[in-house]
């Protein structure tokens, strides 16, 4: 079997890889509705958490705190942590990585509280996005010789499948297609093999194990390079479907 067929039947057929089937529908409101049950361990993870953020989320906004600003906190507790690998203080980029990911979900867990908006939506991918090629940054010039190709390569990939995830977004908009897979959220979120939580459990991993970081950069740059292809392919079965077909 052909590569792209055997990647195409990865995202979108096994049920315990980066994708369950995909099933195509119009909603009552005439918008296109992508369902699939995510095994991967976002999913997981917000069944566990998603009550406890809630709780906290309606807490903060019940005091008077805006979503935003949980945004813009967050992403300077990404800047410390950035800030903490170049100076080669692990333990700190440790904890301020576990405060900005903690900001970051609260962010959305007080704009459900209020009312999310579009520039909320905007602002908190925006600002993921940067603090998440912050991380190789960091360690590019914490050692030069050493980390610098390998962050390199790194950030190529990041770039590849976050094109991959906003063009798909985009195209979803278009369609008006929607998803619950990741809870409520101002932008169509597809899942896959390499998603946020996966990211994070790297980034621990650079930071707990500095001297390891070229093979588990390089590692991480394969999956979300599979992940990239895996979604472009997935995104070329969807849209290769008139609309009118909807």
């Amino acid at each position: 079997m052909p590569i792209t067929q055997l990647l195409l039947v990865f995202l979108t057929t096994a049920p315990n890889h980066a994708e369950a089937p995909v099933t195509i529908a119009n909603s009552d409101n005439g918008c296109g509705l992508l369902t699939r049950k995510s095994t991967m361990l976002d999913g997981i993870a917000r069944r566990i958490i998603d009550p406890a953020l809630g709780k906290l989320g309606r807490r903060l906004a019940q005091q008077g705190i805006h979503a935003d600003q949980m945004t813009l906190l967050g992403l300077m507790l990404g800047f410390a942590c950035a800030a903490a690998i170049v100076w080669q203080w692990d333990m700190a980029a440790l904890v301020l990585l576990g405060a900005n990911r903690l900001a970051d979900g609260l962010d959305g867990a007080v704009a459900r509280a209020n009312r999310m908006t579009d520039r909320g939506g905007f602002l908190d991918i925006t600002c993921d996005f940067i603090f998440y090629g912050s991380v190789p940054l960091a360690f590019a010039l914490r050692d030069p010789a050493t980390n610098a190709l390998t962050s390199a390569v790194l950030l190529a990939a990041f770039y590849a499948n976050g094109a991959s995830f906003l063009a798909f977004a985009a195209m979803a908009a278009k369609r008006r297609m929607e998803t619950q897979a990741r809870g409520a959220k101002t932008l169509y979120f597809t899942t896959g093999l390499m998603e946020g939580s996966e990211t994070i459990l790297f980034f621990a991993a650079f930071m707990l194990f500095p001297q390891w970081y070229g093979p588990l950069a390089y590692l991480f740059a394969a999956l979300c390079a599979l992940t990239c292809l895996s979604r472009i392919l997935l995104g070329w079965r969807i849209f290769s479907v008139d609309e009118s077909d909807n």
